[in-house]
């Protein structure tokens, strides 16, 4: 290596200067690279701006876009450019306005300028960033935003962070951390497999999202024993406690941070308690409600939360980053690297120093890290702050409204950033659910809850303010009229 590699004083030299002009052009020209990404953007910069005022809903369905494609792979190729222009204007009329203030569904945030325009240059610069050698730029991005998030949600000092695909691949990376972590407390060799193993025990509440269930799955853990909910979602820890004394062996215990219909958060002091006290790992889910960790104001929802062994997040839904970007987070950063660290003689290692792909159940992985710096770099520990506590406070705003529409009821205690709610009958829920994402002002998920029908409004996009939540109100009770609720 060069001996100035790691000298920042020295020369550094003009990797922008105009190439040899008798030199024969590469195959892929600057010319043809601009071409393309001058389409991309112009397509881009159209998208965006049209965003919040647009149906939110797609204009065509799949078949419809097939239809526009071309089906047949031609013999020749196409210049970049044309391939652009012709995937843009095929596909633009199905894309749903998911960056839309007035998007609800799904718990899908927004995107903020700086994380999207990081992202363009992840892709530009095409890092694989799973080892910290071959990568160091990207690497020490990646290094800085996962201390910074530690700072902001509260976690402790020297966790080990993952940057994985979303909260699905986070909960997996904690679940096979926490795996293996458990058996070998058991005097176990992981790498023998389960088989060799005491068969390992994993408990969640009822209301345990569908995310963790399959990341059991997965991991071998199968789907947890569930011990009971109370109406809005959190976890029986009197039920946890019994189900933990019912047997010995090695225990993994998953608790949640806002769930997916009320928003409601389990009560981590208690339930950490009991099941530190029988020995169990404990996992907590916090797709979107981790971040309530960030907010004075909200901190009493997250208490105790902080001595958890791991947690699970997504980038992409309340900070606002661009797909896809899961965090997982261990507090023993050694067992994360030792349930997932990658071996083999090609592979580049620096001593005692975990890479990026020890951290995830991936090998190779674009830098999905960068795009978080960019944002907590362009927000401030305030912005953080301002941010979460704008979209619990726009779910409120919601809730106040809705609840001066007859006929319309919301059914769960408004917490955080979730709304449900339901008409007097499961078929009218259904219908004014329907009637919303065809009008397209508004579009919220339809969902099962307590047994009944309700839509959701999943409160994730930075841009929903006071007028959103005007229009989104004046929408519901369009579309409540329309259906005949409170007729």
């Amino acid at each position: 290596m060069d001996a100035t590699a790691n000298d920042p004083s020295a020369p550094r030299p003009d990797y922008a200067a105009t190439p040899d002009a008798t030199a024969p052009p590469p195959a892929d020209t600057p010319d043809e690279y601009g071409e393309a990404l001058d389409a991309a953007h112009r397509h881009a910069a159209r998208w965006l701006a049209s965003v919040q005022e647009r149906p939110i809903r797609p204009d065509l369905d799949v078949d419809a876009v097939l239809a526009r494609l071309r089906r047949d792979l031609p013999e020749e190729g196409t210049d970049a450019a044309a391939v652009v222009e012709e995937l843009a204007d095929a596909t633009e009329p199905g894309l749903m306005a998911m960056g839309s203030s007035r998007f609800y569904g799904f718990v899908i945030g927004g995107t903020y300028p700086a994380a999207l325009a990081a992202d363009w240059l992840v892709s530009a610069w095409d890092q694989n960033t799973g080892s910290r050698q071959p990568t160091p730029a990207t690497a020490a991005v990646e290094e800085t935003a996962a201390r910074w998030l530690l700072e902001v949600l509260g976690l402790p000092e020297g966790s080990g962070v993952g940057f994985a695909t979303g909260a699905t691949s986070a909960n997996l990376a904690c679940l096979l951390t926490a795996r293996d972590a458990v058996i070998r407390e058991r005097g176990v060799d992981p790498a023998l497999g389960l088989q060799h193993a005491p068969p390992v025990r994993f408990f969640a509440g009822d209301a345990v999202h569908t995310s963790v269930v399959l990341a059991g799955r997965m991991s071998g853990l199968g789907a947890p024993v569930t011990v009971g909910a109370d109406d809005q979602g959190r976890i029986d820890v009197a039920g946890l406690e019994r189900a933990l004394h019912e047997a010995d062996g090695p225990a993994i215990v998953a608790l949640q941070a806002g769930d997916v219909h009320s928003g409601a958060f389990d009560d981590f002091a208690a339930a950490v308690d009991v099941a530190h006290l029988a020995g169990a790992w404990v996992h907590v889910d916090g797709a979107f409600g981790l971040w309530a960790a960030a907010s004075p104001r909200l901190t009493h929802l997250t208490a105790g939360l902080e001595h958890a062994d791991s947690w699970a997040t997504d980038a992409h839904k309340t900070l606002n980053v661009p797909y896809d970007c899961g965090v997982a987070i261990v507090r023993d950063e050694a067992a994360m690297a030792a349930a997932l660290a990658a071996h083999a003689a090609y592979l580049p290692t620096v001593e005692s120093i975990p890479d990026p792909y020890d951290r995830v159940p991936e090998l190779s992985r674009r830098a999905r890290g960068v795009p978080v710096w960019a944002a907590l770099r362009s927000l401030g520990r305030n912005g953080v702050i301002a941010l979460v506590e704008g979209l619990a406070d726009a779910a409120t705003a919601l809730a106040e409204g809705f609840r001066g529409i007859r006929g319309l009821h919301v059914t769960n205690d408004v917490v955080f950033t979730q709304v449900c709610l339901a008409a007097p009958t499961d078929e009218q829920t259904a219908a004014l659910g329907e009637w919303l994402r065809a009008e397209g002002t508004v579009w919220a998920s339809s969902s099962r809850w307590q047994d009944r029908t309700v839509v959701r409004f999943a409160v994730s996009n930075r841009g929903t303010d006071a007028e959103a939540v005007r229009r989104t109100v004046d929408a519901v009770a369009r579309g409540a009229a329309a259906v005949g609720i409170g007729a």
